[in-house]
């Protein structure tokens, strides 16, 4: 699809004094404003209740974007004095939000921005809706001129009911065109490239089915506890926090038809397809645990129950094994296996493709030849790249047989990747949806994750460090024929 041209706009960003907006949003902003396609592009409007000026907020700014991303402190102050503005929200009447619309016409018009918006609602879920409606009511949604955009932080929903009335909320003030729903794991390259990876190899492309692939691991383990973020992920836990979005986005993309054109509706329609052809995801598919007190990398770890903000007795899961069946033909009998899980032995966020073993044992008389199956690496994080396991015969007299690598690392070859949120907000700019999320495609996970969220689990315990409770072992081992 054709690259759009960034348009000149205004950028407000909601909970702009907020950690999300210091670790991920403004970095991602002051990295697009250094391509010169973008400069002088855009100015950003930040809103909060913090009782800030332009100066207080600009310091706020760079001293989060200098110790939670990195950036040069010189060159982020000279960014955040050209592009940062701030506005105090107050106490969120609307008499408040209408002059946030002041505010923001007087920038728009003193920068020469026109008449065009977006909207960041780096907000919890719980002012989503206010917010909302007060910005409709200040008549801040749909100008007569120019082009309104609103972004949408996860979580969208913590079940299907509240994903309906979240998506019914938006569609009173949005139209779906304007609504863009991001989740970070979609601007990771590697993800991207998957579609260029399948659909543009034909090596691959004809392989890709039932009757080469016996098994499909989409496995995201995180090295970090729940931190800070104990009060939030208590009420949620790994599956809305983790599986429900950003595991699901990779098994689409990894398991979904060649679409009709790279048009993000079209991406998304057959994304929609594979979620819809998943078998109801039964009781026994599913295994769950929550950390107990243990040791990564030397360092003493307590127990999530121990985290403050968390519940006594806490029943959230910091952990899902799950199997999933996709019944289409191209994966009918094909296992899905998913994994993420907290305070795990090391951060990696990668797709297992492995084959089928050869049909015919044909060096069985070596009994130093033992073949294995092929294996395609997709590596999303830390690193990003691919490497594909196929065994090769070592040198010398006897026949023994040895495991060997092609391999493709993305920093080796292109240097260091655009970070995800810089891609995602500049594709917001460009007014481009591929990599985004609908409302049809949220539903269509909850239908499918809602019933799992009403099954009773045994919540199973796991020492920090390890991979896991031990009954996602028998969960995640295969002893059917791969051959």
């Amino acid at each position: 699809m054709p690259t759009k041209k960034l348009e000149r706009h205004l950028f407000v960003l909601f909970g702009a004094t907020g950690d999300l907006s210091k670790r991920l949003v403004l970095p991602a902003l002051f990295e697009i404003a250094q391509q010169k396609h973008a400069q002088r592009q855009f100015v950003v409007l930040g809103v909060a209740r913090s009782a800030f000026d332009d100066a207080a907020f600009r310091k706020d700014a760079v001293d989060g974007m200098v110790k939670l991303a990195g950036i040069k402190r010189r060159e982020a102050q000279q960014w955040a004095k050209e592009h940062l503005f701030y506005h105090c929200l107050g106490d969120v009447h609307l008499s408040d939000y209408m002059r946030v619309r002041e505010r923001a016409d007087e920038l728009a018009e003193k920068h020469h921005l026109g008449p065009n918006r977006l909207h960041y609602l780096a907000l919890p879920p719980a002012v989503f809706d206010d917010t909302v409606e007060k910005l409709d009511e200040a008549g801040m949604c749909c100008p007569e001129k120019g082009w309104t955009r609103v972004v949408i932080e996860k979580p969208f929903g913590h079940d299907l009911a509240s994903a309906q009335a979240l998506n019914q909320l938006v569609h009173r003030f949005f139209d779906e065109k304007q609504i863009y729903r991001i989740d970070h794991f979609l601007g990771k390259e590697t993800v991207q490239n998957l579609l260029v990876f399948r659909f543009g190899n034909a090596i691959f492309e004809r392989l890709w089915n039932r009757d080469h692939i016996a098994r499909v691991e989409i496995t995201v383990p995180e090295r970090l506890t729940v931190g800070t973020r104990a009060g939030y992920y208590d009420r949620s836990g790994a599956l809305r926090d983790m599986v429900q979005n950003h595991l699901t986005q990779l098994l689409t993309l990894v398991t979904m038809e060649a679409p009709a054109t790279t048009h993000g509706d079209d991406i998304r329609a057959e994304k929609v397809k594979v979620l819809r052809s998943i078998l109801p995801i039964e009781r026994d598919d599913v295994v769950m645990g929550q950390y107990t007190a243990g040791e990564i990398g030397g360092e003493k770890i307590a127990a999530y129950q121990e985290a403050e903000g968390v519940a006594e007795n806490s029943k959230t899961e910091t952990y899902v094994a799950m199997r999933v069946r996709i019944e289409n033909w191209r994966w009918q009998g094909v296992p899905i296996l998913l994994m993420t899980g907290k305070a795990m032995p090391r951060k990696l966020t990668r797709i297992r493709i492995v084959f089928r073993r050869a049909p015919v044992a044909l060096f069985r008389e070596y009994d130093t030849c033992n073949l294995t199956a092929n294996v395609l690496n997709i590596t999303i994080s830390p690193e990003e790249g691919f490497s594909l396991l196929f065994d090769v015969k070592r040198p010398g007299n006897t026949f023994e047989v040895d495991t060997q690598k092609f391999s493709f690392d993305y920093g080796e070859t292109f240097g260091k990747s655009p970070g995800a949120y810089r891609t995602l907000l500049e594709d917001v700019m460009r007014g481009d949806r591929t990599l985004f999320v609908d409302a049809e495609e949220v539903e269509a996970a909850w239908k499918l994750f809602d019933p799992v969220l009403q099954q009773k689990h045994t919540i199973h315990p796991y020492p920090a460090g390890t991979w896991g409770p031990e009954p996602a072992r028998r969960l995640l081992t295969f002893d059917h024929d791969e051959r």
